[in-house]
């Protein structure tokens, strides 16, 4: 059985650099919610000049929008979101540190590319087991695009947090190694 590499938000690029696609990861720490419209809004206050509302530095960024909490909980289901959408939007965030990214399915072949440059990586999160996944949120906070609903970005304090390394820094593709093992089969 494959170990599960246990890491701690936010992460060295020692860290990065030493994941491989198929790693196994759980994550603790922070992470920050944001989809599209965050993201574009983010990349605006770049392009300005002027602060982001959140540290990326080292940290996450899960591609989802949370449903409301159940009374006792933190956070509602909250499953990952397609990360295509997103692949327009990176690069500015990781000219800020941005480190890891988390969401589900394939990305463009020009993100692969930035997270060589950058030095950072792309993790799934299991599609559909939206439940499962707000079991490992202990805090959730909004910080900001309230108008958003959902897709406003929230504050995610995780513990235990599951994924897989999809795409890492030296350009491997757990996508693409799939589909090799699938057609020798």
């Amino acid at each position: 059985m494959d170990e599960i590499k246990r890491l701690t938000l936010p992460l060295s690029q020692e860290v990065i650099d030493s994941l491989r696609a198929g790693d196994k990861v759980e994550l603790t720490g922070v992470i920050y919610t944001g989809r599209d419209a965050a993201h574009k809004r983010l990349v605006e206050l770049l392009k300005n000049n002027q602060p982001l509302p959140i540290d990326v530095n080292g940290g996450g960024i899960y591609y989802v929008g949370p449903t409301p909490a159940k009374p006792g909980r933190a956070i509602g289901s909250c499953g990952p979101t397609s990360s295509y959408r997103m692949d327009p939007f990176v690069e500015p965030l990781l000219k800020q540190g941005l480190k890891v990214m988390i969401g589900k399915g394939p990305r463009s072949k020009e993100l692969r590319e930035l997270l060589k440059q950058y030095h950072a990586v792309y993790l799934s999160a299991i599609g559909g087991a939206a439940a499962a996944i707000s079991e490992s949120v202990t805090k959730c906070d909004l910080i900001c695009y309230e108008d958003l609903g959902a897709e406003a970005i929230y504050r995610l304090e995780v513990k235990g947090f599951f994924g897989i390394v999809t795409y890492d820094t030296v350009g491997n593709d757990l996508f693409d190694e799939g589909i090799k093992k699938y057609k020798k089969i």
